[in-house]
């Protein structure tokens, strides 16, 4: 796969595996790409000129706001995210996905390995916590209930529907 969008020229990387399959065994997302982007995520402006590096399907229902971030496209209508800026001044961001955690994991989802790998399922894991948060302070099924940290587990490809 060779990439050039707006944030990376001339990249490359290899597809190792079918869509979906050979993840790291403790790593379980429970949402797809796909859906994700069609539930709505980051203010529908994630990802909106590096289509053609993914399937097109994922964009036909994606919500997406090319121009500007919308809260009101995500799922639970409210800003969950920090700007790219942040994650960059923190030092999180792998050269190889500009675009944070989100990017890796549609490349890890299509197949890509990469060294990164360890570092971003071990980040991916940690948002459990917000799971336990929600478990001790909503009712089962009350999404309007701390729908920050939902949206933010959203983002993540955590349920929290089932919660």
């Amino acid at each position: 796969m060779i990439v050039n969008d707006k944030m990376q020229t001339g990249y490359s990387y290899e597809l190792i595996h079918k869509p979906g399959e050979g993840f790291h065994p403790e790593f379980k997302p429970e949402l797809t790409p796909k859906q994700l982007l069609k539930m709505g995520i980051f203010g529908g402006k994630y990802m909106t000129d590096c289509k053609s590096e993914f399937p097109s399907d994922w964009f036909s229902e994606a919500k997406l706001s090319p121009e500007i971030s919308n809260p009101e496209l995500n799922y639970f209508g409210i800003s969950a995210s920090k700007p790219l800026s942040y994650w960059q001044a923190k030092g999180w961001i792998y050269h190889e996905d500009p675009r944070g955690w989100f990017q890796w994991y549609c490349r890890y989802f299509m197949g890509r390995r990469c060294p990164d790998d360890a570092r971003q399922i071990k980040r991916w894991k940690q948002m459990k916590r917000h799971i336990a948060q929600i478990q001790k302070n909503c009712p089962t099924g009350f999404l309007d209930c701390r729908k920050k940290q939902r949206q933010a587990l959203l983002h993540w490809a955590y349920d929290s529907r089932k919660i």
